[in-house]
């Protein structure tokens, strides 16, 4: 069930449904509890129908209401003038109106509150709001929030009110009718009024704007004459008749005195202009973040995400601006299989009994052979899986397909009925060994015959099985190699690994080889990178299933659950102390006005004594120089000047003494309990600290004990996921008692990986009629996108991987990041968080490899008197993963895992005891030396 649920009292989120249910239901139990009783009816009145939005807004407006307004049955504290507190429960609150004064002051409304005290039943007190006092943990905003969230409940439509739940309405009485200016109904009412009004109010705008009206002027009366007034309107007539003919082209003749210009008036010409019509595009709704990640609209001025390096030799998409490893032979389809089978030997490194090691010698081990060096951690790392293949009783660990007898196959074969054969052949005669026996299917391998199949496994493993050699620990000279046959001939009977296992037994065991140890050792060096890593990985998937790798999950299960309670007790002790410091403060507060004058003179005086100290020590070191000088010839013999000196310099020291201590005397002093205050805080701050501590030990157990599965960082927007191996399953630098732990990390990198192919069709390559919806709105299709954002270098499948190994690198991918994504703002907040940890440990990796670079490229030339000339030279400077030594191993089993175990000393008595009964004396044989030598 997905985890996607709130819990609506504690705020807790990623809970399934029935979580969050049985969250809400044990929560609203100690919320309704814990509420003051008296509070909770006023509370709810002052709630029900507020159209307050946020519920943090409406908790605030409510204690503030509520700060100093009490209620009849509530518990407070009473201050009395004399500065005493007592403890009592409001009986009765009247409250008074506000009244007009005589001298015409409006005196506002107050209230005042009968109150029973508790030690004293028989007396009451009077008091006003401002001699009261509510216990602090009583009546909190916390509190009050929960018990809001708890008891009621709003529509979700913008400005939808608060209602009372419809049970503790019917408790309370409190009518739950909604108002009919509150209904959803006369919202969405007023929203179209609004709307036809604007709309109303624009169309009359253009028409006022489009009319071209031309008013009557009023004017006052005017006094001239008649003839005066005839002559001003003909000569405005003249000059209106002027502008319509500049207008439509005509000249105003007046040859005929003024007739002419109502002849050429233009009755057409039009009063009203139309009103153009504006198209508006409509606006695209605003986003609502975080969205899903290809719903953002692209950036295209953004740079696109920093380039990757590959670890294969293969390109990538368009590699430009990469570092890749030129020449490296590994196939990107084997970046995954050594990522995973590193990661799997570092994880249950304690289970394989083997030292961490870093990611790159892991590759460098996988790519070295030598006839002449052995590289301890290549064999060590074969070695110790295919120990884990068998339990202490030498039974088979692990699940493997049955190879069948050859009595059931003679069966078989018997069981055939001849008369489905027309004609018979007639049979052979059975070849017969020296003892006379028929020889079996088995036998018939020690024959000296051409080889049938494509390769000689069952040939090389017929004198010698390999659960045997196993069992024995006989991996020395070519041992061990002959066990990874076998494990494969085997697993070869499964047909879905038979073509896999096929292929890789021709290249160890082949047909035109000789079937011995010697062959699958010298074939087995021969193999490349590629071959080595999927005989790695078939093992390691094998001994997941082994009883040692599912006993140790489940001890680090158990281990994580008491990490869990542990952390947990820690927490607590923390929110106490924390609260404990709360109270501190305030009481330390409530106590400094008494208690400043003290602390300003007391500073003060430290700061004096501080500089008197150094004023002294001036003073003593200018009579340290004078008396080095060589004395004066004027100095007296008697040194009677010297010693009025010292006396004048000593009462000076006292009298200053006796002012110090007059002035202490005289200066206030702090008090008692505030001194203990001041010390129980730093102690409450110490355990703050302390806690804080624990709780990052915790937190850090619980990520190396989490080995179950490797955690992702997160997803990108096309998908591509984010790895950091160290997050979880082992320590960020490896184990600190590993032959290796002076490199200080383990992979040093984020590797990325590319989609699978579910996500890749789904998501990225979506039908044709998709991609076109896409680019009507983005003006691109996802896969152009795609290009376009992740640049040079882009993974196409999940076999593909890159990396980033620098902290610049991680910078420029943080800032690709668009945080309004739901993908992208995890992946962002999980690289955000471990930041500064990733880029130690590539710092780290990069100082590492430096260091060994410089080291390889002093060791290029071999030194005098060393021949070269037909064997290269190997030596642990050039090669890191020589430096590697299984140093578990030899402290937890007394030797490496290539070799045989030692030899108990009952077994030594007991080969002493058989020599001597074989020989019939008694000591030590004697030799080619005789008695010279006594070992």
């Amino acid at each position: 069930m997905a985890k996607r649920f709130i819990c609506e009292i504690t705020g807790h989120s990623a809970l399934t449904f029935f979580d969050a249910l049985k969250s809400e239901m044990e929560n609203s139990i100690d919320v309704d509890n814990l509420f003051p009783d008296p509070l909770k009816e006023p509370v709810l009145r002052k709630v029900q129908f507020s159209t307050v939005s946020r519920i943090d807004t409406l908790v605030d407006h409510i204690f503030e209401s509520f700060k100093e307004d009490f209620y009849p049955g509530e518990n407070v504290t009473v201050a009395i003038n004399g500065g005493e507190r007592l403890s009592g429960t409001i009986r009765e609150k009247t409250r008074f109106q506000g009244f007009l004064d005589q001298d015409g002051t409006m005196r506002p409304p107050f209230q005042r509150y009968f109150v029973r005290l508790t030690n004293q039943p028989d007396r009451e007190a009077l008091v006003d709001e401002k001699h009261l006092f509510r216990d602090r943990k009583a009546f909190t905003k916390a509190m009050l929030r929960s018990f809001i969230k708890n008891t009621v409940t709003r529509d979700a439509w913008a400005g939808a009110p608060w209602i009372v739940k419809e049970h503790i309405a019917m408790k309370y009485r409190i009518d739950t009718t909604i108002p009919q200016h509150l209904t959803y109904a006369n919202h969405i009412a007023e929203k179209k009024a609004n709307l036809a009004q604007r709309k109303d109010d624009t169309n009359n705008v253009s028409i006022m704007n489009g009319m071209m009206q031309t008013l009557p002027e009023l004017r006052p009366k005017s006094h001239k004459s008649k003839q005066d007034q005839a002559l001003g309107k003909n000569q405005k007539l003249r000059e209106q008749t002027l502008v319509r003919n500049e207008l439509h082209g005509t000249s105003g003749s007046h040859s005929n005195g003024g007739s002419n210009f109502i002849n050429n008036f233009n009755h057409n010409f039009p009063i009203f202009q139309p009103i153009p019509k504006t198209s508006h595009t409509p606006t695209p709704p605003p986003l609502k973040v975080p969205a899903e990640d290809l719903e953002i609209p692209p950036n295209r001025s953004l740079p696109p995400r920093p380039p990757l390096k590959s670890l294969s030799q293969d390109a990538l998409s368009s590699t430009k601006g990469t570092k890749n490893v030129e020449g490296n032979g590994i196939l990107m389809e084997s970046v995954g299989p050594l990522l995973e089978t590193w990661n799997t030997l570092n994880v249950y490194c304690e289970v394989y009994h083997l030292d961490s090691f870093t990611f790159d010698d892991y590759i460098e081990a996988l790519q070295f052979s030598s006839e002449d060096v052995e590289c301890e951690l290549f064999v060590e790392v074969h070695c110790a899986l295919l120990k884990q293949l068998i339990e202490d009783d030498g039974s088979i660990a692990v699940r493997l397909p049955e190879i069948p007898d050859d009595d059931e196959s003679n069966e078989a074969d018997s069981s055939i009925n001849t008369s489905t054969i027309p004609t018979p052949e007639p049979e052979t005669k059975p070849k017969l060994n020296p003892v006379g026996r028929r020889t079996t299917r088995s036998s018939l391998v020690k024959v000296e015959v051409e080889p049938l199949g494509p390769h000689r496994a069952a040939e090389m493993l017929a004198d010698y099985d390999w659960v045997e050699r196993l069992k024995k620990n006989d991996f020395r000279n070519g041992g061990w190699e002959v066990i990874v046959i076998g494990v494969l001939h085997q697993l070869s009977l499964d047909p879905k690994k038979k073509d896999l296992c096929e292929s890789l037994l021709e290249k160890l065991a082949p047909a035109d080889g000789d079937p011995t140890q010697e062959t699958a050792r010298l074939q087995y060096q021969k193999l490349n990178v590629n071959l080595r890593v999927k005989i790695l990985q078939i093992i390691c998937m094998l001994t997941i299933d082994a009883r040692a790798v599912r006993d140790y999950m489940d001890e680090c299960s158990e281990q994580m659950t008491q990490l869990r309670k542990v952390k947990i007790e820690w927490q607590r002790a923390k929110r106490v102390a924390t609260e404990e410091l709360r109270q501190l403060e305030e009481e330390r507060k409530i106590l400094l006005p008494d208690n400043l004058p003290a602390l300003t003179e007391l500073q003060a005086d430290t700061t004096g004594n501080t500089k008197m100290t150094g004023a002294d020590a001036e003073e003593d070191e200018e009579v340290a120089d004078s008396d080095s000088e060589e004395p004066r010839a004027e100095r007296s013999l008697r040194g009677g000047e010297h010693r009025a000196a010292n006396r004048k310099r000593k009462r000076e020291e006292e009298r200053e003494k006796k002012e110090k201590a007059e002035a202490a005397a005289k200066a206030p002093k702090v008090s008692s309990q505030f001194k203990k205050i001041l010390r129980d805080i730093e102690k409450r701050k110490e355990r703050i600290k302390e806690c804080e501590q624990e709780i990052t030990t915790q937190d850090n157990d619980l990520r190396e004990a989490d080995c179950f599965r490797t955690k992702v960082l997160g997803k990108d927007r096309f998908h591509n996921r984010f790895y950091w191996f160290e997050r979880n399953g082992m320590p960020y630098a490896g184990l600190p008692t590993s032959s290796t732990a002076s490199a200080g990390f383990a992979n040093g990198c984020i590797w990325v990986q590319g989609p699978d192919e579910l996500e890749r069709e789904g998501f990225i390559d979506v039908p044709d009629d998709e991609n076109r919806q896409y680019q009507k709105r983005f003006k691109m299709t996802i896969p152009e996108r795609k290009r376009l954002e992740e640049g040079a270098t882009s993974l196409s499948s999940a076999c593909h991987w890159g990396y980033y190994d620098d902290p610049e690198s991680l910078k420029l991918l943080l800032s690709w990041l668009d945080v309004r994504g739901v993908k992208e703002i995890k992946l962002h907040k999980e690289l955000l968080a471990l930041q500064d940890r990733i880029t130690r440990y590539m710092e780290a990796r990069k100082s590492y490899l430096a260091l060994n670079e410089g080291k390889k490229q002093q060791s290029e030339e071999p030194t005098t008197r060393m021949s070269t000339r037909t064997k290269t030279y190997v030596g642990a400077t050039i090669h890191r993963c020589l430096t590697w030594k299984n140093t578990t191993a030899l402290g937890e089993i007394g030797h490496l895992h290539s070799d045989p175990p030692r030899p108990t000393r009952k077994a030594v008595k007991k080969a002493e005891l058989d020599r001597e009964t074989r020989s019939g004396k008694q000591g030590k044989l004697p030799t080619r030396q005789g008695t010279r030598y006594n070992f």
